[in-house]
């Protein structure tokens, strides 16, 4: 599903991430783990392909059997929007629109007819179970549920994978447990594979691998 190879990221002449590969299969939920300025956010950014690693003709990032370096950026915006789902810490819905506004913003960019976005985006936020605040504004929702707003946006697209920086660094812990629930339910219903960022115990203990990243290293 996904295979990385050789990548690395430097910043002000220090290597953040440093020659890390990695393999995860289809449906499997991996958490990377790992103290403070580690680098674990700069190689979920890397992988995800929000951001480009050092140039090495040696260094590999391929999803889905797509090899995303060699993607132009038009192709690459497209890839991203049809096959990846980002879920934030700070769930980055815009203020101005309401729940179901924001859910539905991918599926406009990527050409899907309004009614038909409207439709799914319905659905995902009752399987969510949010179909009672669809017209409300992320002000007027909780911090779970702003963040299961988020989820639902993520999926709009039925993306083959999510990644997921501190998904519950900001919510409580009754959220927390609801929204790690969410995802172990997802792979169930949907076999979405999962690349999560968290310094959650409870999190990184349930996922099928937990990877420690240290110095911009395996550890």
């Amino acid at each position: 599903m996904i295979l990385v190879k050789n990548i690395s990221k430097t910043y002000n002449n220090k290597k953040v991430v440093n020659k890390i590969d990695l393999i995860v299969n289809k449906g499997e939920i991996i958490s990377i783990i790992g103290p403070s300025g580690a680098g674990k956010t700069t190689l979920l950014n890397l992988i995800s392909t929000l951001d480009s690693p050092d140039k090495n003709n040696d260094s590999i990032i391929k999803i889905n059997n797509i090899d995303v370096l060699n993607l132009n950026d038009k192709n690459l915006s497209k890839f991203r929007n049809t096959q990846i789902g980002f879920i934030f810490q700070f769930h980055e819905l815009l203020p101005e629109f309401t729940a179901i506004e924001n859910v539905i913003i991918p599926a406009i960019i990527k050409g899907e007819k309004k009614s038909i976005s409207i439709k799914k985006a319905k659905d995902l936020l009752e399987t969510l179970g949010l179909s009672n605040v669809i017209n409300q504004f992320p002000s007027q929702l909780s911090g779970g549920e702003q963040q299961r707003v988020a989820v639902a946006r993520a999926l709009i697209n039925d993306p083959k994978v999510i990644f997921a920086d501190e998904p519950s660094g900001n919510l409580d812990s009754k959220s927390s447990d609801l929204l790690h629930k969410l995802f172990f339910d997802l792979r169930k219903k949907l076999n979405i594979t999962f690349i999560i960022v968290t310094h959650n115990k409870e999190l990184s203990n349930m996922t099928d691998r937990k990877l420690n990243l240290v110095d911009g290293k395996w550890a």
